[in-house]
């Protein structure tokens, strides 16, 4: 599958999740670093999003401590939670 067609289900599924929160985490993380992302940042994504939303967010806010497979710089930008554009 070529890279285009990869990012669109990605996006896709980043923002179809559920619930408003997950969706808003998981989207929000999407839109904002995976323009810049390689095949392996593109392959950590889509592994995450095989993942329970409940242990993502648990993860992205620190109340779990995320499997070796998910952790590293990604995680670390998920952590930072200032992608996450909160409406006034």
């Amino acid at each position: 599958m070529d890279r285009e067609t990869r990012l669109k289900r990605l996006y896709f599924r980043a923002w179809h999740r559920g619930t408003k929160e997950a969706d808003m985490l998981i989207g929000g993380f999407f839109d904002t670093y995976s323009a810049s992302w390689g095949d392996d940042e593109i392959d950590w994504f889509e592994a995450l999003l095989d993942v329970d939303d409940v242990s993502i967010m648990a993860w992205a806010i620190g109340t779990e401590t995320p499997p070796e497979a998910f952790t590293g710089a990604m995680m670390q930008q998920m952590q930072k939670l200032d992608y996450i554009a909160v409406p006034k």
